[in-house]
């Protein structure tokens, strides 16, 4: 695996290089491609778009698996000055998923040389991660149906773990999310004569004071819930009452039940409100991923995994659920499995976090990564 690394670590960083955002992935796809057909893969491209599917045949190609990375890249202007910083003008990969590419594509490697398994491994390079519900897509053009799949597995690079430790989770791992749109709608006028129109700001200040409301008083307090309000526009000058304001943000929860019980408090929180002031409001809710929650079986066998693979001393066991989202969620709705985290922070250092303009993946947990998917596949079936 070392006579691989630095092939690895070379592509790695080209993908970093030349990111792509959401459904935009087309040299992405064409590099993974590419890689595959040399391994003697033949590739499943058009799921979702850009997506890239390559399966290595078991005895049984009833039986499968799915080990899944992501492709896209982030809306962020890097800040990083390296060599291989993004060449693209506010784009980058601030996530790592170049990393997951690389190596979700090194265990198809490895994989290919040992002996044949008692069942399928399907490699799934999904698109569409960061806001695009890929894995929904990819589910939706038939991915299940062309990749016969028992469960689904996903990792996830992690800066708040040193480099090579994972983190892992029975239950739910990552949030539900969801985004929001209120538009309130008054009548403007003069900022003189506030008597002859119908200002929506106060009234939109309200619903912001009142989101956090229901978070505090319309859920049980030991279910965690976050709904931020990020954005906030009104008007275009400083004595003119605006025609309307929009506020948006976005809904966190580890229970999708809750998530939906939150979407439909906001709802009625604004319309009664509107309604109380005379005013107009629109509420749109839409980017919505269920929460990630792990399978137990499954999540054992990760652990089992894990230890037996680097010690004891390397797993996390019970890391804390996060309020992030991720929309392998979709997945862990259709298959069993898990989603388990690779720490990414170098020995003694901290690591800029996931979505900063100076992240940057570690190259050194690559092989890392490679021989967690390799024992995995081997455990599932039985191998190693």
């Amino acid at each position: 695996m070392k006579a691989h690394h630095s092939h690895w670590a070379k592509l790695r960083r080209d993908l970093h290089a030349h990111p792509e955002l959401r459904f935009e992935e087309r040299r992405t796809a064409d590099v993974v491609a590419r890689e595959l057909e040399e391994l003697g893969y033949a590739v499943l491209r058009g799921l979702a778009g850009t997506g890239v599917v390559a399966s290595l045949l078991g005895a049984d190609p009833d039986r499968g698996i799915v080990l899944r990375a992501d492709l896209d890249a982030l809306p962020i202007q890097e800040a990083n000055d390296f060599a291989y910083a993004s060449g693209s003008e506010g784009i980058m990969h601030a996530c790592g998923h170049d990393g997951h590419t690389v190596m979700l594509l090194g265990a198809a490697r490895i994989l290919k040389e040992l002996p044949q398994l008692p069942g399928t491994v399907h490699f799934v390079f999904q698109p569409g991660e960061e806001g695009g519900a890929g894995a929904r897509k990819m589910i939706d053009d038939g991915l299940f149906e062309q990749c016969p799949t028992e469960a689904v597995f996903g990792m996830h690079n992690w800066p708040g773990l040193p480099a090579g430790h994972f983190g892992l989770r029975t239950g739910p791992i990552m949030a539900a999310g969801s985004r929001f749109r209120i538009t309130v709608r008054g009548k403007g006028a003069h900022a003189a004569q506030p008597h002859l129109g119908l200002d929506p700001i106060p009234l939109a200040c309200s619903m912001v004071l009142q989101c956090q409301t229901i978070t505090a008083r319309h859920k049980d307090p030991v279910d965690p819930a976050v709904v931020s309000v990020c954005m906030f526009h009104a008007g275009n000058t400083d004595n003119v009452i605006p025609d309307s304001a929009e506020l948006r943000g976005t809904i966190r929860t580890l229970s999708s039940a809750l998530h939906q019980k939150l979407q439909r408090d906001i709802q009625l929180m604004c319309e009664g409100l509107a309604f109380a002031y005379g005013a107009q409001v629109e509420v749109t809710f839409f980017q919505y991923y269920p929460a990630t929650i792990n399978a137990e079986a499954e999540t054992a066998l990760c652990e089992r995994v894990i230890r037996e693979m680097f010690g004891d001393e390397r797993l996390c066991c019970d890391v804390p659920s996060n309020m992030t989202s991720e929309d392998f969620g979709f997945m862990l709705e259709e298959r069993p499995g898990a989603y388990v985290l690779i720490g990414n922070a170098p020995a003694g250092m901290s690591a800029p976090a996931l979505h900063h303009p100076k992240y940057d993946f570690n190259d050194d947990i690559i092989p890392v990564g490679v021989r967690y998917w390799v024992a995995l596949a081997q455990h599932y079936f039985g191998t190693a």
